[in-house]
């Protein structure tokens, strides 16, 4: 969403970003990266258009860390010479192009057109483990023969965590690999991804939520842990008359997508969610049809993106019903909920430090602490 722009898009598009890197410095330098091998013949690499992908960057100096590679960066060429699954599907011209600095870009306009047709190679017709293994060959062979004038250079496509790219893997997982099934859902989630997006966040209902910071992102950064959206329905109580349930499900939206796109890995987005019961009677203020709208949202159209969602306080007495009235959620992540009143549970289970929660004087202060403040979506 840019400044003065009422409309929030979708955080994720199908056209990626580009990225071409080179050794040219420093020859004999290590990519400082490690690839995973996306040519074993999988249902789940379908969408991906190379046949390896930046696994991990490696800690330290290294020409990945200076160049701004990133996990999940495809790798579609070597020296000019394409190594792609099939067929280049985006106009270069809208492209974003990420290189650092023009002496590592490869020319465009200079290039020959054979050139540039090798550059978009579509490598098919091989074994299963023959792609990947030609890729790994032509990087070792130009490594061994490189200088200064003809260095090593690797060119790679970024894709948003919610391109098929990324997300058809969670898809196929969310549906037990069962591929027309799988098809069926990603491409229902494509036409409710057309339909709600860009949401206009300037609606009253809306800017009262996000105002009233009944649906935050609680900004902790704890090493193993994904962020959390915090959903604090003693707020949502109070602001009823206000508003209307579509109006909670868009604020919940906004911030599923916000935190997804951080992600460190665009292949595995997750979140957490935190259902803050605090001042509530779990009889009124769960308000099960509200639940079950954001359900009937974020289930089809996130996947495979739940960590953990946690409600609390819920006394042990009430456990019971509530699992009942949560009847509608699927088994699958039925077992990603943790309902308790117990804030152990809770901490051990979000990440969070339980005896700075204490000193703040509980879990609604400890929140309060730290939701995080996003003034481009407040426009009242």
């Amino acid at each position: 969403m840019t400044e003065n722009n009422h409309f929030f898009k979708a955080t994720s598009s199908e056209n990626p970003s580009t990225l071409t890197i080179t050794f040219s410095c420093e020859p004999t330098e290590k990519l400082g990266a490690q690839l995973i091998n996306l040519d074993k013949g999988e249902p789940d690499e379908t969408f991906t258009p190379a046949y390896a992908s930046i696994g991990r960057v490696l800690d330290g100096d290294n020409v990945a860390r200076r160049c701004g590679v990133a996990v999940g960066d495809c790798i579609v060429a070597v020296n000019g010479e394409g190594f792609r699954r099939f067929a280049l599907d985006y106009d270069e011209q809208q492209i974003t192009d990420l290189t650092p600095g023009a002496d590592n870009v490869i020319p465009g306009d200079e290039e020959k057109e054979d050139a540039k047709t090798s550059r978009f190679r579509v490598l098919s017709g091989k074994e299963n483990g023959e792609a990947y293994a030609l890729l790994l060959e032509k990087i070792k062979d130009v490594k061994s023969t490189q200088d200064s004038e003809n260095p090593l250079s690797i060119s790679l496509e970024r894709y948003g965590w919610d391109s098929r790219v990324n997300s058809w893997p969670r898809f196929l997982a969310a549906r037990d690999k069962n591929i027309p099934e799988a098809m069926l859902m990603l491409q229902t989630h494509e036409n409710w991804r057309e339909s709600v997006f860009p949401i206009d966040a300037s609606q009253t209902g809306l800017q009262n939520i996000l105002k009233a910071k009944a649906i935050s992102e609680v900004g902790i950064k704890q090493e193993g842990f994904p962020p959390t959206v915090c959903v604090n329905f003693g707020k949502i109580q109070a602001l009823e008359s206000s508003f209307l349930h579509e109006d909670v499900v868009s604020a919940f939206v906004v911030y599923t997508e916000l935190l997804l796109s951080r992600a460190s890995n665009p292949r595995s987005p997750k979140t957490c969610q935190f259902i803050d019961l605090s001042g509530t009677k779990v009889t009124r203020g769960l308000n099960v049809g509200l639940l079950r709208k954001i359900y009937a949202v974020f289930e089809p159209n996130y996947p495979e993106t739940l960590h953990k969602m946690v409600m609390y306080p819920v006394s042990r007495l009430v456990r019971q019903t509530t699992n009942v009235l949560l009847n509608f959620v699927n088994q699958k992540t039925r077992e990603k909920f943790v309902i308790t009143d117990d804030l152990s549970v809770v901490c051990k289970e979000l990440g969070w430090d339980k005896t700075e929660v204490e000193d703040c004087g509980g879990v609604m202060q400890f929140i309060q602490n730290h939701q995080k403040d996003d003034d481009s979506l407040i426009f009242m």
